[in-house]
């Protein structure tokens, strides 16, 4: 491991704990130092702050949700199974039920129907619901495909999500709010957005001039949403923003900043049930809680059965059915932790073994005809984590592999997929995760030529871990006074 630092401050330097704050900051870039340690209330953050041309696509949005609701036809929230996705459907699936709609939640089985948009899902939508509109969250950005299959059957499609773009635009989409990773808090502003700005401004009600749905919500209904807005909803945004490893500056840390806060003041059951079985209930909710506790649980449903359970405990208003979903999630939980144990020993089998020849790999790729489809993305993050270097876990799903990747920052692992996709029958993602579909028939083609790329790309240091400080400093510069001051 190689151990670097951007500064060295010596003994004879006369450097204050306020220099060495300023010191930090200037190393992460961040130059308004106010709304950094103070980040402001995302209550007051409306469209126009991502992109000034979604104010357009919104006045469409909201006279065609004003045209479904004088026929009473039903919006389906269509959620990815994720943790940044579930919050996030259950934020806007409760605020258009709130508001008088028809709406309800869909979330797609993670091994019959996979990730985001599948014909058989939206076949599955149409037949049980007849939407009038399908509003997206967490995915849709690459699903041009789909969706056209969808507008070729009448339904409409938003589009709200944050992953990378592919080279065909959703352009079928009645509309689309990408916002590249920001906090899935934004993900829903993106389809009613500032609309709790429009509970805290007076001025605020110009937003809403072409949306009479609002206007003709219950009055007690509106209460609750505003009540949401200010509390339980951001608490959720926050479970959404750290779980899905969203960097915590500008409206994200203010999400995480403010979501973190009002966790104590969490009204609903299936949340306070949540943080009662992780023995958490009475703890201080930090960064770790979500990232270590809450989301592995609000995931672990999806990885092993259905994701649509994690919603229905968040939006849950009856105490004794949180309770049942609780415990039902608390031991798919479990089991996720003994499978992904038992998988990862499977794995190190392979790697060990002398034909693998690990020594040589910059790439790790391995396949399986038996692991669970929902946790090779665990599987492939704990081998990064150990061996430093891309990874990518294949698993036999009927006809096919699904994989799940992860990478180093050294190796852009869903362009490096792309580079390739006419291997794979699709794919998406960031920069250090992906996941995709190939073919069996060309598993050891795959394996080969993504070898040689990884080859090709990455040398030696690269796959060195390196930990970048922000400075060197002698240890009597260590006092009370700075450990507050950065704290």
């Amino acid at each position: 491991m190689k151990l670097l630092w951007k500064k060295e401050l010596r003994s004879i330097d006369k450097t204050s704990p306020d220099d060495i704050i300023k010191l930090l900051l200037e190393n992460r870039g961040i130059t308004d130092e106010d709304n950094f340690i103070n980040p402001p209330s995302p209550l007051t953050v409306s469209i126009e702050h991502f992109n000034k041309s979604y104010s357009t696509s919104l006045k469409r949005v909201f006279k065609l949700l004003e045209q479904i609701k004088k026929e009473n036809k039903t919006v389906v929230v269509y959620t990815d199974y994720d943790a940044d996705g579930i919050t996030g459907g259950a934020i806007l699936w409760e605020t258009l039920h709130l508001l008088g709609f028809s709406a309800m939640p869909y979330v797609p089985h993670r091994v019959t129907e996979g990730y985001g948009f599948s014909v058989k899902g939206l076949n599955t939508v149409k037949d049980k619901f007849a939407p009038a509109l399908i509003i997206s969250v967490d995915h849709g950005i690459t699903a041009e495909q789909k969706i056209a299959h969808a507008k070729a059957q009448g339904i409409p499609i938003i589009v709200t999500d944050h992953h990378l773009k592919s080279d065909v635009a959703p352009t079928s989409a009645f509309a689309v709010f990408h916002i590249f990773s920001k906090a899935i808090f934004d993900h829903f502003s993106s389809v009613i957005p500032s609309i709790s700005e429009g509970f805290s401004s007076a001025d605020a009600g110009a937003n809403f001039a072409d949306a009479g749905f609002l206007a003709n919500a219950r009055n007690d209904n509106m209460k609750k949403l505003q009540h949401n807005f200010s509390h339980d909803y951001i608490s959720l945004a926050s479970i959404g923003t750290v779980a899905d490893l969203v960097p915590l500056l500008g409206v994200s840390r203010s999400v995480v900043a403010t979501g973190l806060k009002e966790f104590s003041k969490m009204k609903r059951v299936g949340m306070k049930e949540l943080l009662l079985q992780a023995g958490i209930e009475h703890k201080e909710i930090s960064t770790y809680e979500i990232g270590f506790v809450i989301a592995p649980r609000i995931n672990a449903i999806g990885r092993l059965e259905h994701a649509i359970d994690a919603l229905r405990l968040l939006c849950t208003t009856d105490a004794k059915r949180a309770r049942e979903l609780t415990d039902k999630i608390g031991k798919r939980n479990t089991e996720r932790q003994d499978l992904v144990a038992q998988s990862i020993e499977e794995a190190e089998k392979k790697l060990q073994a002398p034909s693998f020849k690990l020594q040589e790999k910059k790439i790790i790729i391995l396949s399986s005809s038996t692991w669970h489809e929902g946790i090779i993305g665990l599987i492939a993050s704990k081998l990064v984590e150990k061996y430093y270097r891309p990874v990518i876990v294949m698993t036999k799903s009927g006809p096919n592999y699904k994989g799940s990747a992860r990478s180093i920052p050294a190796f852009h692992i869903t362009n490096s997929l792309r580079k390739h996709k006419d291997l794979l029958i699709d794919v998406g993602g960031h920069a250090q995760a992906a996941g995709f579909t190939l073919e069996s028939t060309k598993l050891e083609q795959f394996q080969e030529t993504l070898t040689r790329y990884a080859d090709s790309k990455l040398t030696t240091d690269d796959l060195i871990k390196s930990i970048k400080a922000d400075l060197k400093l002698p240890i009597s510069f260590i006092t009370k006074q700075l450990v507050e001051k950065i704290r």
